[in-house]
């Protein structure tokens, strides 16, 4: 009978390890979005030869992160100078390129020499991956390869390109577009507000558009959105230029909106225990935590706190209870009290950061642009740097984490990290 008992425990023990081990990473940033991985026993160190179960060169240029729905990665590309749009599907197990689809060819318009035709990261559920360009235009492609639907609704242009990413919610797919004037005057959207900024939804069944969200006055920007649930309902939380808001998912409606100054905003929406975490982009760089269940203007109401140091202008934040952790561009580690926003520590580890950190098991891992280098501290209340990897290989796409490996896109390559 004991026997029985422990062969038990240790089948159930094996059956969760097998459960933790098998997450997906759907969208950008991961399952929720915020960096945060439930996986246990990735690897600590590796380097461009040591610790590599693969490398695999990826045609063409992008900057998009790979998102990953069992053995299958999925990453965007571009080639013909950013004309060619691309979904690469590549086998998880052995870094074969198992399909390479030509989606359609995109108009070219502006984009910052820092940013690519192939930015957005892609989102995928159990039967497509969802994916958009440069042009704003969307497509649907099933695992087979093959297009089942685009939609061009949006024909977009930005001063600094399009950078935000589509998210899921229900049957739809979500994305918001923050661009700016094509006209004479290309400083409205950019450095002059406008009206034209629109989140938009389509059924990702067919392509067709559901709803329109309304932002009103704001300016460019590259927030992926986020969800979070207030007062029993979701809401869709998305930022741009000068503002943060909450839409009504089925709807589209805006329900409550603050004003928050800057341009060019680009990390990403992070949310945690009622609270939304917000970077306002440049001109005065700002974070701001709000509180999500106002309606209306709650610019005066809402604010729970703001901090203007250790303030991100390129890298999503990172929330990890009941720490907040940014980085910024010149590789300056802060970490906050979320609560609060009191600074508990704040140290250099160095480094450009364009990628957004990710945490799992009680470690954060930053990656480094030029070099490829990802720094590793263990999470708490002072720094404490656990191990320095480089690959050599410039990096602006976030890591991804699936069955206890991580997966870095570099410029070049794409890499499946062992332990």
């Amino acid at each position: 009978m004991k026997r029985i008992q422990i062969s038990s425990v240790v089948l159930l023990f094996i059956g969760s390890a097998i459960v933790a081990r098998a997450e997906d990473w759907p969208r950008f940033r991961g399952p929720s979005g915020q960096g945060v991985s439930t996986e246990r026993d990735l690897p600590l160190t590796w380097t461009a030869t040591q610790n590599v179960d693969w490398k695999t060169p990826i045609p063409g240029a992008g900057w998009s992160s790979p998102v990953i729905r069992g053995d299958r990665v999925f990453v965007t590309s571009t080639t013909d100078e950013g004309r060619s749009c691309h979904v690469i599907c590549v086998d998880r197990k052995s870094g074969e390129i198992a399909w390479n689809t030509k989606v359609f060819d995109q108009e070219l318009r502006k984009t910052r020499k820092e940013n690519s035709y192939a930015t957005p990261t892609p989102v995928v559920d159990d039967q497509r991956v969802y994916a958009v360009f440069g042009s704003g235009r969307m497509v649907a492609v099933d695992f087979t390869g093959d297009v089942v639907w685009t939609n061009h609704d949006v024909k977009f242009y930005g001063h600094h390109g399009l950078a935000a990413s589509p998210i899921l919610y229900d049957d739809l797919v979500i994305m918001p577009y923050d661009g700016s004037s094509s006209g004479e005057n290309n400083r409205v959207g950019w450095k002059i507000p406008w009206r034209e900024a629109v989140l938009l939804a389509v059924d990702k069944k067919s392509g067709k558009v559901r709803w329109r969200g309304k932002r009103g006055l704001s300016r460019l920007g590259h927030v992926t959105p986020n969800v979070l649930r207030v007062s029993g309902a979701n809401q869709i939380i998305s930022g741009a230029g000068d503002t943060v808001q909450g839409f009504d998912p089925v709807s589209g409606e805006r329900i409550w909106s603050i004003y928050s100054q800057g341009e060019g905003v680009t990390p990403s929406i992070v949310v945690g225990d009622g609270l939304v975490f917000s970077c306002s982009g440049f001109e005065a760089p700002t974070i701001r935590v709000i509180r999500a269940d106002g309606k209306g203007d709650v610019t005066r109401s809402h604010m729970a706190w703001e901090q203007t140091k250790g303030v991100p202008s390129l890298a999503s934040m990172l929330y990890v209870k009941p720490h907040l952790y940014s980085v910024s561009d010149k590789g300056v580690v802060t970490c906050f009290r979320a609560a609060t926003g009191e600074i508990v520590w704040q140290d250099r580890i160095g480094g450009k950061h364009s990628s957004s950190p990710i945490y799992a098991a009680g470690k954060i891992y930053f990656l480094t642009e030029a070099e490829g280098e990802t720094t590793v501290i263990a999470a708490g209340p002072s720094l404490k740097i656990l191990a320095r990897n480089r690959l050599d290989e410039k990096c602006k796409a976030s890591m991804a984490v699936s069955q206890g490996n991580i997966f870095i896109r570099s410029e070049k390559h794409l890499f499946r990290i062992g332990s």
